[in-house]
């Protein structure tokens, strides 16, 4: 199972290649945004740890939420009939990351968004790439999530709750969005049960590549989403 080494140069080997269990496929280079961007549009991001070398993945199968598929629990319905919450796009994105940065990882401490990686998708939102949806409640940030948005995919990266259920309501406002705008779908990544309860379903990374090839087909919306509701 090769890893393939990156260079300097910004250029990724075919994301189809690896047979990794979890689908790891280089290792190197560096977080520009043009090498981020280029990643993305060919189906791979980063993930990696604090001290470690960056790490590039495209797993078989990827998780995928296509907007029509969103699960809304009884619970959640209740929740959002109250309205007793604000939401806002793209007006606390360093917040968010920051606190996406603190939610404790499973597999022990630290945390995969390094300072770096912050760094490096905070320069992707001033670029209009990156996006931030919040959710506030007593005009206090109590959740949300960040991503990238290219062609007519959004790129989910990381979201929090400071109160329970607040990263569900940030993903309910985005899929409203996707309709909006006819995005295709929404990468998750990497099954979790939290979105698999939301919806999101696993296909086959071919499929994956194909689908996204399509949705790159159409013009990205950049800048600010302030003003997206």
């Amino acid at each position: 199972m090769p890893v393939y080494q990156l260079t300097n140069n910004i250029l990724f080997p075919p994301a189809e290649i690896t047979d990794h269990p979890d689908g790891l496929l280089a290792v190197g280079g560096d977080l520009r945004p043009e090498r981020i961007l280029l990643a993305y549009r060919k189906g791979i991001f980063p993930w990696y740890s604090e001290g470690g070398p960056i790490l590039w993945w495209s797993p078989e199968p990827r998780l995928i939420l296509e907007p029509d598929r969103l699960h809304i629990s009884k619970s959640l319905a209740k929740i959002l009939k109250k309205g007793t919450f604000q939401v806002s796009f793209d007006t606390a994105f360093h917040r968010v990351i920051q606190f996406c940065a603190l939610v404790a990882r499973k597999e022990g401490e630290g945390t995969w968004i390094t300072l770096e990686m912050r760094e490096a998708y905070c320069k992707l939102h001033e670029m209009g790439y990156a996006h931030s949806v919040e959710i506030w409640i007593d005009k206090r940030l109590a959740g949300g999530l960040y991503g990238l948005s290219l062609g007519r995919v959004f790129f989910g990266e990381s979201m929090f709750s400071r109160i329970s259920n607040a990263s569900k309501i940030a993903i309910v406002y985005l899929v409203k969005l996707m309709k909006k705008w006819e995005f295709e779908f929404i990468d998750c990544q990497i099954s979790t049960e939290h979105l698999i309860r939301l919806g999101a379903r696993e296909i086959p990374r071919n499929e994956f590549l194909l689908r996204l090839d399509e949705a790159l087909q159409f013009p990205t919306k950049r800048g600010p989403w302030t003003d997206a509701l």
